[in-house]
């Protein structure tokens, strides 16, 4: 009986007018991007990894002010208590972190969302947006306990080009997606939101961030700055989550839309890579002119190299750097948070699925 009340079935924004008595919603109606089916009914689910990260996301709640900063601020405040290249390195990581993940929650809400068409992948979309914003967070917080000027930290993307220079790449891949005139549904801007995706979640994510991790966790290790190593891991883990669900969704639009997979585009990422990589070793001699920690830029070298090939096998591609190892294998312990519980011995709020992850699925 019922009777169109507008001539729209579902649309791209779940802002649609609705449609009575249109039918019931289909597994097969869901799509990844393009899809016309209503965005506003979350089930049923066709991609029941997107629901489950978002649910372990939730498990894996925590928040900046539960970690102890006290002995932070006490080492910090001695003037004997750091070198000056151990506090280059926390200076320079707040400055980048402490603006990336707003870079990175600008283009979430602002871009990736609107073209992002399946309501359980937008549903892990709004908790991540959430995680970066808590992120923010985690930075300003450490940043005010320490005392540090507040507006050089966060100003650093803009005045040191190490830092800078990281930004500056990853701007063109958002502001074409943030564009109100950009729509998918051709095979160009389809794979344009493709080189986006793969630009934000396997390089700027996936690559950009583990010369930080990795130094500020490494502090961690040796009883320096422990809660600021322990914002950091809770970080870090979050960040691998992030990397996976984007992983995924990369695969299933490679899987819904062949065509966009040319050998001429795949030759593009590949570049693509490979100049984050020179750009995050770049931000690794910057960083640490000297070695410090048992670590040197080349060790850097190599570790970027072999997550690269990693981000490249998980993609489908060639490993585009044969024989790298990874010289830092203890990071595959920040991975688990159970495992680590006593590492820092900061916070006592355990992660209520602090196994789910690993470093084989990171």
């Amino acid at each position: 009986m019922a009777e169109a009340m507008t001539l729209t079935r579902g649309g791209v924004t779940g802002l649609e007018l609705l449609e009575m008595g249109a039918a019931r919603i289909q597994v097969d109606d869901k799509k990844i991007i393009n899809c016309r089916a209503d965005l506003n009914q979350l089930v049923p689910f066709k991609y029941k990894w997107a629901w489950q990260k978002y649910l372990d996301a939730c498990a894996n709640h925590w928040m900046p002010n539960e970690i102890n900063m006290a002995a932070d601020v006490a080492l910090w405040k001695d003037p004997n208590g750091l070198t000056e290249d151990e506090r280059l390195i926390i200076q320079r990581n707040l400055g980048f972190f402490s603006t990336a993940d707003s870079l990175v929650a600008n283009n979430l809400v602002l871009a990736v969302y609107r073209h992002i068409t399946n309501p359980e992948c937008r549903q892990y979309l709004l908790r991540q947006a959430f995680e970066e914003a808590l992120h923010t967070h985690a930075y300003q917080h450490v940043i005010q306990s320490l005392g540090m000027d507040e507006a050089e930290v966060f100003n650093m993307y803009r005045e040191v080009p190490a830092v800078s220079r990281k930004a500056i790449w990853s701007l063109p891949y958002t502001q074409s997606l943030g564009d109100p005139n950009f729509h998918t549904g051709t095979p160009e801007n389809d794979q344009r939101l493709l080189r986006d995706l793969i630009a934000f979640y396997l390089i700027f994510e996936g690559i950009f961030f583990y010369v930080g991790f990795t130094q500020v966790l490494s502090m961690g290790r040796r009883n320096k700055m422990t809660g600021t190593a322990e914002q950091f891991q809770y970080i870090l883990r979050d960040e691998s989550m992030h990397l996976n669900f984007g992983i995924d969704v990369i695969n299933q639009i490679k899987i819904e839309n062949p065509h966009l997979w040319t050998d001429t585009f795949k030759q593009e990422v590949l570049d693509m890579i490979k100049e984050g990589v020179e750009l995050e070793y770049a931000y690794a001699i910057d960083t640490m002119p000297r070695g410090i920690l048992g670590m040197n830029a080349e060790m850097f070298k190599e570790y970027l190299q072999f997550i690269a090939n990693r981000r490249c096998v998980q993609i489908g591609l060639t490993q585009q750097y044969p024989g790298a190892t990874n010289p830092f294998p203890w990071m595959s312990e920040m991975m688990d948070l159970k495992k680590e519980k006593n590492f820092f011995e900061t916070r006592v709020i355990e992660y209520q699925t602090g196994g789910t992850l690993n470093w084989e699925d990171e």
